[in-house]
């Protein structure tokens, strides 16, 4: 017995009118840099909404754009030029580790031992953390520590202001953070020549930080 599978239907024009009509059409309205008049027109979208709409992505400068369509939904989606577009560590070629999520290490004002071991860290570092801004864990609702060993605080009691940190603290944590990051770099590059180069800027920051250490706690 002979089984006939049915072709895929193709839609034809009428039946693509009416698919644009229910559930709504792509309109390209930047196309390699240059602005799409006719598009915009067909979209009923003037030049002003078109900036407008740029500024919501944080697009400011037309010249940065290399393509950009209105959806379906009205929403501009946006794709930068390439030398416009942020650095990243693959575009350097550098591997670096996934993100961790944040541990909680303070909740309802007690102390969690089993986050701060997960992180390496203990109560003693806790306690130091605290006293620099002034706080005891009695007093916070929730804790969290980030996989870069940066502490965030929410208090039980919000009229209560903890004081921002120093511009010399801020400083410091920043030559660590960058003494850090050139380590990470070290260890997880396969590049033997970045490896070293790596390691040599990191022995660089530890240096310079280590100079500025006791101006910086003053």
């Amino acid at each position: 017995m002979d089984i006939f599978y049915p072709r895929c239907p193709i839609l034809n024009p009428e039946v693509e009118v009416a698919h644009d009509h229910i559930y709504g059409k792509e309109i390209v309205v930047i196309k390699e840099g240059k602005i799409m008049e006719e598009n915009l027109h067909s979209a009923r979208l003037t030049g002003e909404e078109l900036l407008s709409q740029l500024r919501r992505k944080n697009v400011f400068h037309l010249a940065d754009v290399e393509f950009a369509v209105m959806e379906a939904n009205g929403d501009i989606t946006t794709l930068l030029k390439r030398e416009k577009q942020p650095l990243t560590p693959k575009d350097m070629r550098i591997n670096v580790s996934a993100m961790k999520e944040p541990q909680t290490v303070i909740l309802d004002g007690k102390i969690m031992d089993e986050p701060l071991t997960n992180l390496g860290l203990n109560r003693k570092w806790m306690k130091q953390e605290l006293d620099k801004i002034g706080i005891s864990a009695e007093n916070i609702f929730i804790a969290q520590v980030d996989s870069m060993g940066e502490l965030y605080v929410d208090l039980f009691d919000d009229s209560i202001q903890l004081p921002p940190p120093s511009s010399k603290q801020l400083l410091l944590a920043t030559l660590k953070k960058i003494e850090a990051d050139f380590m990470t770099y070290a260890l997880e590059t396969k590049n033997q020549e970045w490896k070293q180069k790596y390691s040599h800027y990191a022995a660089e920051m530890k240096e310079i930080s280590s100079r500025l250490e006791p101006h910086l706690k003053t």
